[in-house]
């Protein structure tokens, strides 16, 4: 016998219950747990047994399962209920925002992060920095918020900490569950995959997207692992959440912050404001400016100008441990080709990432970049902004004569 492909045969939802798969799809139910509790009354081992994950669930379970329980009048009474205030949720257009700020409706505000903490299932972040962002998210849908998150798929997520047989921490990637995700590739108008071209030290990157609903709110995940990339390193990009040396970082951050920006173009999307979480995506600065300067026929004084009056930086680790500070070398090597396009030199780019009265060893810091650009600052507690402002912005003052 040979073997020539592999077919899967997901169960078929009754059409009685067939918005199962509609709600799982979106993470609404991240923070709405009472739709979960449907899948533990169909079959609860299966749902203890595939981590508690909706979209996995039903691809697995036994098809005679939900044919039973399309039949089961108690279940169908708490199925219609749950899935009335989902519909009730999504359709809602008295929100707090439509309510108190009617005149931007036409609004966008575009979020990026380097990770987004969603849910156990979405492994694509690490820690705090990824949870606010998830709940950025989050509340952004609950107050009708019109926002756009941009982010990284990295399809090994974040290390799993294991502990050796001599009592060392072991660190360890593991493949996400990619297939059982509830998320979908972005497509264009004709129905195939969205493309996103850009370029790294003159070489063509491709990128995919995917698309991950969360309640009224849709985040994109930005994907380098595809088959057009033929240079393996180019896949590798998004492979791991802070993995890899300087050199992987700092192309991650030009695909996260330019590669985003240009698929917002090419959804058509044009955002009021860009809020950069943490310095991750500032170089979403660059690419703005030069939009401006090459399109617009200004100088990059003033396409600097109208980037401040739209961006917006977040500060969460305001020391010097927390912003990247990427080698000069590493910057003159993936930016040479791009600073003749802002039409200034190689000093007055590099600069622009630290204190003017500094000399150029210290490298491009990504935080004191976003915080001289960005027209709005902020910290995420009063903490942070007294540490912002003792270490971080009595620094700038000293050196910048502010």
């Amino acid at each position: 016998m040979y073997l020539f492909n592999k077919i899967t045969v997901n169960p078929q939802l009754p059409k009685r219950i067939e918005k199962l798969s509609v709600v799982a799809n979106n993470l609404w139910w991240s923070w709405n747990s009472e739709f979960l509790k449907l899948f533990k009354i169909i079959d609860i081992d299966l749902w203890e047994n595939i981590g508690k994950n909706p979209a996995k669930f039903l691809k697995l379970v036994p098809q005679e399962k939900l044919e039973e329980y399309s039949k089961n009048t108690e279940f169908l009474k708490e199925y219609d209920r749950i899935v009335s205030n989902y519909e009730a949720y999504m359709n809602s257009k008295n929100t707090l925002f439509s309510k108190k700020f009617p005149e931007n409706k036409n609004d966008l505000i575009a979020y990026f992060s380097a990770e987004y903490g969603l849910d156990e299932v979405m492994q694509i972040y690490s820690g705090g920095l990824g949870i606010l962002s998830g709940d950025h998210l989050k509340a952004a849908s609950d107050l009708g918020i019109p926002l756009v998150g941009v982010g990284l798929l990295y399809k090994k997520g974040y290390f799993h900490q294991v502990i050796n047989a001599h009592g060392n921490q072991e660190n360890v990637y593991r493949d996400i569950d990619l297939e059982n995700l509830p998320m979908t590739l972005v497509k264009n108008e004709m129905g195939e995959d969205l493309i996103i071209e850009s370029r790294i030290q003159k070489k063509r990157l491709f990128l995919k997207a995917w698309q991950v609903n969360v309640g009224r709110v849709k985040l994109y995940l930005l994907d380098s692992d595809i088959e057009e990339n033929l240079d393996q390193d180019f896949r590798e990009i998004t492979k791991y959440l802070y993995g890899g040396d300087q050199e992987t970082r700092i192309r991650q951050e030009i695909v996260l912050g330019m590669g985003g920006t240009n698929l917002l173009n090419k959804l058509k999307l044009e955002p009021t404001v860009y809020h950069m979480n943490e310095g991750h995506s500032a170089f979403l600065i660059l690419e703005l400016a030069r939009q401006l300067v090459e399109e617009k026929k200004i100088s990059l004084k003033n396409a600097m100008s109208i980037v401040s009056s739209k961006t917006v930086f977040t500060t969460h680790t305001p020391v010097p441990a927390g912003n990247d500070i990427f080698p000069i070398e590493l910057m003159e090597k993936y930016f040479k080709n791009f600073w003749p396009r802002l039409g200034i030199e190689r000093e007055e780019f590099l600069k622009l990432g630290m204190n003017p009265k500094e000399e150029l060893e210290p490298g491009f810091n990504m935080g004191i970049f976003a915080l001289k650009i960005a027209g709005k600052k902020n910290g995420v507690s009063k903490l942070h902004r007294r540490s912002f402002k003792r270490i971080i912005w009595r620094y700038l003052a000293r050196n910048c004569g502010k």
